[in-house]
Order: structure tokens, then C-alpha cells, then sequence
């Protein structure tokens, strides 16, 4: 048994389910993978672009919803950000003319996040070359079946988490409401495909 901590003696007197030697092996390579390829990620987007990943990653969130615009709590959880550190973001990302905070209509504590033109200019500019450096990092190196036991991994660790974060987020109404306005909640609301 791999001795976690160097004290075998603790280790047969206590209820820690401490790792085996494979599953030791197993999260330190997840760990140098993850951190190597973030890293690698990072650094490309801020070279080529100037953008940090994860002003990228609130971009790509905000192209990819109806009418281009999320709730900030909704941006949140689907850029897997606290709020305090998303609204620092979207400060910075209105800064550079890529986004604008609206007032949500419907609910006057909300507010939304709106992809502007430049913003969406500028993350056309910075993907060809993200999505490049992605598939060299990491695609290039596995198969289907790699990729797919990649995707089942991902998918049961976030499942397994205390905040929820996936694929569907993206796919949730600007604001919580029925009622019918105007502006960019209104706008997601008719185009959401949900």
C-alpha cells in the first residue's frame, strides 16, 4: 500500500480511505496533465491574443447564448467563476468595449451580460489559433476512445462537485421570466432552443 503521509503505523488505525498506489499515480498525473496544459493554454491565448482564459472562456460563453447576453449569475456558473470574480472580469472585458452590462429588464436586481461586436470580433480573431493550439496540446495525442473516456471522466467529476457546471447552462434564458419585453432578455427567451 502506498504510505501517504510516511506513518504506516497511523495509517491501519484510522478510517481514511487513503489512496492506493494506482489511484496516487492516477491523480498526480491528472494534476501535472491538467496544469501543464493550462498553463500551455494560458500562455498562447495571452501571447497571440491578450486575452487570459478566462476572460476567453466568458466570451465564448456569452457568443454561444441566444441573443448573445447571460444573466451574470448564469455567466457564473456556466464560466465556473464566483461572482465576485466574474464581475471583476466583466469590468475589464467592458473596459476593452467586448461586453456591456445591461439591467435586466424583468428583474430590476439583475442584471445581464451582452457580448458587444468588437467582443464578438475579437474572440473570432482569437479562436483559429486557440483551437489549434488545443487540438496540438491535447486532441492530437488520443484516440476516439480516449477522447470519449475523457469526456465520461469530466462529465462524472463534475457531477460529482458541489457546483454545477456543464454543457446546459449555456442553454438557460437571459432572465427569469414569462412576461414579454424588449432588450436582451426577451430576445434570448425567443430564441432559446431549451
Amino acid at each position: 500500500m502506498f504510505n501517504y503521509l510516511g506513518y504506516a503505523w497511523r495509517m491501519a488505525d484510522t478510517e481514511i480511505r487513503w489512496l492506493t498506489a494506482e489511484e496516487q499515480r492516477a491523480w498526480r498525473a491528472f494534476l501535472t496533465a491538467t496544469q501543464t496544459l493550462f498553463s500551455a493554454v494560458e500562455g498562447q491565448l495571452q501571447r497571440e491574443s491578450g486575452i487570459p482564459h478566462g476572460y476567453y472562456e466568458i466570451l465564448v460563453r456569452l457568443s454561444e447564448a441566444p441573443g448573445r447576453a447571460l444573466r451574470m449569475s448564469q455567466l457564473a456558473e456556466a464560466s465556473a467563476s464566483s461572482k465576485s470574480r466574474l464581475s471583476h472580469a466583466v469590468a475589464r472585458l467592458e473596459e476593452r468595449g467586448w461586453v456591456e452590462r445591461l439591467d435586466c429588464p424583468t428583474d430590476r436586481r439583475g442584471q445581464v451580460a451582452q457580448l458587444t461586436d468588437a467582443g464578438y470580433a475579437a474572440l473570432e480573431a482569437a479562436a483559429p489559433r486557440h483551437v489549434e493550439h488545443v487540438r496540438r496540446s491535447m486532441f492530437d495525442h488520443l484516440d476516439a476512445d480516449q477522447v470519449a473516456q475523457l469526456t465520461a471522466i469530466s462529465e462524472a467529476i463534475i457531477a460529482a462537485s458541489d457546483s454545477p457546471v456543464g454543457p446546459g447552462l449555456g442553454c438557460s434564458l437571459a432572465c427569469d421570466s414569462d412576461e414579454e419585453e424588449s432588450g436582451p432578455c426577451a430576445a434570448a427567451a425567443s430564441e432559446s432552443p431549451c
